[in-house]
């Protein structure tokens, strides 16, 4: 180790070595010629970072170093940090540059936005930028149009508004009476005449979405049910119905959670050529009380009624229900597997939850041969993904949600495209989930207890297989 060793800038001073007295000398070099032609440690003075190399040298040939030597040195020091001043003042100067024409540039901005709107104003449009909207040649599709106008914030006409103006196509969104026959649309829509006769029952009465309630159960909600089953079911169904709550429907506790069920019912009319069953459903009504019936014409296109209702019913009777499974009463639903699916879903999951056998890319049948043709004059487009073919399980958050928004889609006489509509309004997609097996199961496998014990749904099953699947599941002996 040397010691006594003194380093000032641009100056060299000699050491002494602590053992035999060698004199040393020491002399500054540049970062990266050091680093090529020597080895030494590096050193920091001040914010210079140098290095420092000493060697030593005998007492009788110190006087061997030339001043010439040492003095070129030293100049080389001053020219090095001269350089590197200089660089540094570059760079200040062409940040100072750069700051002063981003100066120059928003002022020239703020200048020419003032000039334009004057000196304190704020940009106002004098006339209406919203594009405007092709009106549609399909009846749906123009009435859907017309509740978008009207529930558009920015563009919906008010009361109030004394420049608002309402466009011919707008005439009679709103009727004083919905539930009365709309006669307009027989000449709104080009084909009426030629439709089905179906056609034009949904058509005259598709803005009507109140019915007056035959039969109701307000307290069935009362302990807030953690899944309520609500059945889609017809006044003559009754083996259906009481099978299903002999087997999968059963109320009360399962699996440490409150099940309840109910079944939706319309009005077998004289006009289907259904036999008057009004005082047999009072009874079951009054002896299960698990029926809802409302006073309208139970028909397929009117199932979507059906689900507005129901939708009504549940915020005013049924708002704290966990969970909902909507189904029709012809399937077979294994309960047990429902729990434990819904029993691993985190919070996040189950708030916006829909899962079903879903349906993508689908579009209306154009074959009046077919149960599901639509007529190019009601609607045109493509259906969004929609959850079908019997039933489907979703949260009660969403189902309020829903009744929300159901009020700004139009009626649709397939009530589960329509509810995909609804899903849609709200920015939320339905999840295919595969234990919904709405074609069935393969035949080979029907007659097996341990293929449904996986499944959610199985579409169709009689009232005899609902009860027989129902026992091969709860048999403590199945071991699958």
């Amino acid at each position: 180790m040397y010691s006594g060793l003194l380093v000032r800038k641009g100056v060299i001073v000699s050491g002494t070595d602590g053992k035999d007295g060698v004199k040393t000398w020491c002399w500054t070099l540049d970062r990266e010629r050091e680093r090529e032609r020597h080895r030494g440690r590096v050193l920091r003075s001040g914010q210079e970072l140098k290095s420092f190399l000493c060697c030593p040298v005998n007492r009788t040939k110190t006087s061997e170093i030339s001043e010439q030597k040492l003095a070129g040195m030293q100049e080389q020091v001053r020219s090095a940090e001269m350089l590197l001043g200089r660089k540094k003042m570059k760079v200040l100067g062409v940040m100072m540059m750069v700051n002063f024409f981003i100066l120059i540039l928003l002022e020239v901005s703020r200048n020419s936005g003032q000039s334009r709107n004057g000196a304190s104003k704020v940009l106002i449009p004098n006339k209406p930028f919203w594009k405007k909207q092709v009106i549609s040649e399909a009846y749906w599709n123009r009435e859907q149009q017309k509740l978008d106008y009207a529930h558009n914030p920015i563009l919906a006409v008010t009361e109030n508004s004394s420049n608002a103006v309402v466009t011919g196509w707008l005439n009679g969104t709103n009727q004083s009476n919905s539930c009365e026959p709309d006669m307009s649309v027989t000449t709104q829509v080009k084909d009426y005449n030629s439709l089905p006769g179906r056609f034009k029952d949904f058509l005259l009465y598709m803005r009507c979405r109140t019915y007056p309630m035959v039969v109701d159960q307000p307290h069935i909600c009362r302990n807030k049910p953690y899944l309520l089953l609500a059945i889609k079911s017809l006044a003559p169904h009754f083996d259906r119905r009481q099978a299903i709550r002999e087997s999968w429907g059963k109320a009360g506790r399962l699996a440490n959670h409150t099940v309840a069920t109910i079944f939706l019912l319309g009005n077998a009319t004289a006009v289907d050529h259904f036999p008057d069953l009004s005082r047999m459903l009072k009874y079951e009504a009054a002896m299960h009380r698990d029926i809802l019936q409302w006073d309208y014409r139970d028909s397929f296109f009117n199932l979507t009624v059906k689900e507005v209702l129901f939708l009504d019913w549940l915020h005013r009777r049924c708002p704290g229900a966990s969970f909902i499974f909507k189904g029709d009463d012809d399937v077979f639903v294994n309960t047990h597997r429902i729990l434990d699916f819904l029993k691993g879903l985190s919070p996040t999951k189950a708030k916006d939850l829909f899962v079903g056998d879903v349906i993508t890319n689908a579009s209306p049948h154009r074959d009046k041969k077919l149960k599901y043709f639509i007529p190019a004059s009601l609607f045109v487009g493509h259906y969004p993904a929609y959850a079908g073919g019997g039933g489907f399980l979703y949260s009660g958050d969403l189902a309020l949600r829903l009744h929300s928004v159901s009020h700004q889609v139009a009626l649709y006489p397939i009530d589960d495209v329509y509810t995909g509509m609804c899903l849609k309004k709200l920015g939320l997609v339905p999840e295919k989930h595969k234990g919904f097996r709405t074609f069935d199961i393969e035949e080979k496998y029907r007659n097996n207890p341990c293929a449904y014990k996986s499944l959610i749904l199985v579409h169709s099953r009689t009232p005899q297989d609902m009860i027989k699947i129902w026992n091969w599941l709860n048999d403590p002996g199945l071991s699958c």
